[in-house]
């Protein structure tokens, strides 16, 4: 589902990173590492936001660099900061997600939101929302359509615990199907996704 080779990324004079490689089929992954590590630069770059200085990433086999589009269309990514446009409604939100995924948002949906206490919000605009209900916003969209990566930047950030619950359901029935890369700082909920808990010293040569 999931796989880069050498990845390297700098800024000016400082490396970030250089030379990761990894490959990951359907489950849970968790990027458990110090902060300023460059965990959000790489999720970045694996869903297409960032241009790595070198290397290549592959989506359930197509690339990322010479074939965008495809690769594109079979991710999905939650930031740490989740606002897409401030005008925007949370029903807004969803549905231009579920129409772009070729699909609707049916009640499966609006359940899994209403699992997450969105039901009194989803007609907030983005800018009216907090930052965990933004997020709540975008993980319910992450399970739309039929994508194959699900790429997450501290997804447990800003949730209560009643919601952590819920995310940790959503990412152990994700990982059914689909890979679920995401990054974290909390080894228990990583092992309560039932992921792999990996660092940047696992993923080949890191700075």
């Amino acid at each position: 589902m999931l796989r880069f080779e050498n990845l390297c990324k700098r800024y000016d004079e400082r490396v970030i990173f250089q030379g990761l490689r990894y490959s990951a089929g359907t489950g849970c992954v968790a990027l458990n590492d110090e902060s300023g590590s460059g965990k959000s630069t790489l999720l970045g770059i694996i869903a297409g936001e960032i241009e790595p200085d070198h290397g290549e990433v592959w989506i359930d086999g197509h690339s990322l660099r010479s074939a965008p589009l495809a690769a594109k269309s079979l991710l999905t990514y939650v930031p740490d900061d989740c606002m897409p446009y401030s005008l925007q409604t949370g029903r807004e939100y969803l549905e231009r997600v579920a129409a772009n995924r070729k699909t609707d948002v049916d009640s499966r949906t609006l359940d899994l939101a209403d699992r997450f206490g969105l039901t009194p919000h989803l007609e907030k605009r983005f800018e009216q929302m907090s930052f965990g209900t933004r997020k709540k916003i975008f993980l319910t969209a992450a399970a739309l359509g039929d994508v194959k990566l699900v790429i997450a930047d501290e997804p447990g950030a800003g949730l209560d615990a009643p919601a952590r619950a819920v995310l940790i359901d959503l990412f152990r029935t994700l990982g059914e199907d689909r890979t679920v890369f995401f990054s974290s700082y909390d080894v228990d909920f990583s092992q309560a996704c039932s992921a792999k808990v990996i660092s940047f010293a696992e993923l080949g040569v890191g700075v």
